[in-house]
């Protein structure tokens, strides 16, 4: 799935502007341009196991209450850091619907393990020439 695919319900979320740190001189002083998204991630209707992915990349921007906030404050406009918000927000869902390959257990060859043999009474001989000479 990609971010451009994501469908937000606008039940789900809900934005906050806030006084942002960073770029804009007096502008930063006087205007709220920082955008605090919450979104309710059961409204969002994940499956389980999307439900866990999204957990584990939100990390700490998940409340135990189930509710996700994402900050913005990179521009200096409210609408660009909205976009950037729930640009953010999309990544994360279309992240969390990708399911990761199960890894395939390998053994090593018996030529390899024997190379790795070899090597290593190769290096055995190197550091007993290092020893005390009689």
């Amino acid at each position: 799935m990609k971010p451009e695919e994501v469908n937000l319900p606008e039940d789900a979320l809900s934005e906050r502007f806030l006084a942002a740190t960073g770029p804009g001189g007096q502008n930063v002083n006087k205007v709220a341009t920082a955008c605090q998204l919450r979104v309710d991630v059961f409204k969002l209707g994940l499956s389980p196991e999307a439900y866990e992915r999204l957990k584990e990349i939100a990390g700490s921007r998940m409340t135990s209450s189930g509710e996700l906030i994402i900050t913005a404050r990179n521009y200096r406009t409210q609408e660009a850091n909205r976009e950037d918000a729930r640009a953010r927000l999309a990544e994360m869902i279309a992240k969390a619907h990708m399911v990761r390959r199960k890894r395939k257990a390998t053994r090593p060859s018996r030529a390899a393990k024997a190379k790795r043999v070899d090597q290593k009474k190769q290096r055995s001989e190197v550091k007993r020439g290092r020893g005390k000479v009689d």
